[in-house]
Parts: C-alpha cells; structure tokens; sequence
C-alpha cells in the first residue's frame, strides 16, 4: 500500500493565509468557458483576479 505524505512546510506561527482564486476565462477558439483556479497568497488575490490570462 502506499504511504500517504503529509509534508508540513510552515510551523503555524509563520504560516500566512492563502486564498483559491476561480477565474472565468473565455476561449478564443470555441468561445466556450473556462475555469482557472489558482492558490496565492491573500495580500496577491487582486493582482491575480485582474490578470487576463
């Protein structure tokens, strides 16, 4: 069976709070919608909600 890794990369007093951005993008090609989700930092949540791509 396999091992389950759980990896603690941060104690928890240094640990900053993240945020999962879901972005609507339209597709060129099929005019079709999709979904970009992304994990950033909560202080960078705007900058990714304003980028295009």
């Amino acid at each position: 069976m396999a091992k389950k890794v759980v990896a603690n990369l941060k104690s928890k007093t240094e640990a900053k709070p993240y945020a999962k951005v879901i972005r609507t993008l339209r597709s060129e090609k099929t005019g079709a919608y999709m979904f970009r989700e992304d994990i950033v930092p909560l202080e960078k949540a705007p900058e990714t909600l304003k980028k295009t791509n």
